[in-house]
């Protein structure tokens, strides 16, 4: 939880990666790879496990998902110690996220038979439970004492290139990142507009939202695979999607 000050941390469900991504991180500290390379090499690894659902190897499919999301916590640290934080990779690391989430619950849809309105509820259901996660974890991140570089709680506007980082690139990215997430930002803005107003949310609220974060979702697919109760993932993300309401109805009511 190094993103945050000593008493803003909670118990975060979703980032059980985090130390192997230190180690990670702290390895190629003083080596030519880049917080970029590393966000590519996580996309390779949730190729790979594409690739191993397809064949059946759901064990290896399963440990795949888990080593990505160590990956996954990897570039933002490398970014960190490497002192070369960049919208770049910001975006990129969350357009490599939305596409592999496709990927992944498509390919379960392929292999479960399952129709074409349950995958779209599914994926569209995981992406705004990972929104609602992210609006609300941004909003601490901004209000900690060191502040947060990238991540902003309003993406609206294109920001201007950081050191060391092609403005060019950043356009190019940020519009894919709109594309992308634009609806989903859009519609928990709608939800709760006012929730950036909020000066702290509770360690106990973040460690129940965590559910929504994406590395507890691949958690959850992972102990689907190893249980090879595959035909069970996309009804679940659907499923999961309704205490959306509840958690918002929680941060009017209580937090405030």
């Amino acid at each position: 939880m190094s993103k945050l000050p000593a008493e803003d941390q909670f118990l975060d469900l979703s980032d059980y990666g985090r130390s192997f991504g230190k180690f990670l991180a702290k390895s190629l500290q003083n080596t030519r790879f880049t917080p970029i390379h590393v966000t590519l090499l996580f996309g390779t690894c949730g190729l790979l496990a594409i690739s191993a659902m397809l064949t059946g190897n759901y064990i290896l499919a399963a440990f795949l998902l888990l080593l990505k999301s160590g990956i996954d916590a990897a570039d933002g640290e490398l970014a960190r110690l490497k002192k070369t934080p960049s919208y770049s990779g910001r975006y990129l690391d969350s357009i490599f996220d939305f596409i592999l989430n496709f990927l992944f619950l498509g390919t379960i849809a392929f292999i479960t038979n399952a129709s074409i309105w349950l995958f779209i509820l599914a994926f569209f259901g995981m992406q705004l439970q990972g929104t609602l996660y992210n609006y609300y974890y941004v909003i601490l991140r901004n209000r900690s004492i060191n502040g947060d570089a990238t991540s902003k709680i309003f993406e609206y506007k294109t920001p201007k290139a950081l050191p060391g980082e092609s403005q060019k690139s950043v356009n190019i990215l940020f519009k894919l990142y709109l594309v992308f997430y634009g609806i989903f930002d859009k519609i928990i803005y709608f939800l709760d507009a006012n929730a950036y107003k909020v000066k702290k949310f509770p360690n106990w609220f973040m460690t129940l939202l965590s559910v929504y974060g994406l590395g507890f979702q691949l958690l959850l697919i992972a102990v689907l695979l190893t249980t090879n109760q595959l035909s069970y993932v996309l009804p679940l993300f659907a499923f999961m999607t309704m205490p959306i309401i509840i958690f918002i109805f929680i941060r009017k009511k209580i937090i405030k």
